[in-house]
């Protein structure tokens, strides 16, 4: 019985570990503070040339603001799109904007993007 009693208690604490594993691998963003980050809790932002859910942001602005990537299963979700990239390539957009972190903010909570290119780059807001 006591055999019994250990296996059931590693089944249990192994489902609970792997609940929130299962959530977070769900969500392709967070917000803090209002402000959209990725799960490394890197700022997001938005550009204003995209239009119409489409990314106008590839090759060498790609490199400099890499795309908030989507995997072939992800699905919509709310406010939260799939839109297909030029390279065919799938990419998170939210309210119709695709996402993008930027490669000069090192740290969770860095925002050097915003306003960049006369203001072209804006923080991605959950608001």
């Amino acid at each position: 019985m006591t055999l019994f009693k250990q296996s059931l208690k590693v089944l249990l604490v192994g489902a609970v570990l792997a609940l929130p594993t299962f959530a977070l691998a769900a969500d392709p963003a967070m917000s803090k503070d209002g402000v959209l980050v990725n799960l490394q809790g890197m700022t997001l932002y938005t550009f204003a040339k995209d239009t119409g859910g489409k990314s106008m942001c590839n090759d060498k602005c790609a490199a400099n603001w890499p795309p908030l990537m989507a995997e072939g299963s992800d699905k919509a979700m709310g406010k939260w799109t799939v839109i297909k990239r030029d390279d065919g390539k799938m990419q998170w957009a939210y309210d119709g904007k695709p996402l993008y972190s930027f490669v000069m903010d090192k740290k969770a909570g860095d925002m050097i993007g915003d306003g960049k290119m006369d203001g072209a780059w804006k923080v991605a807001k959950s608001d």
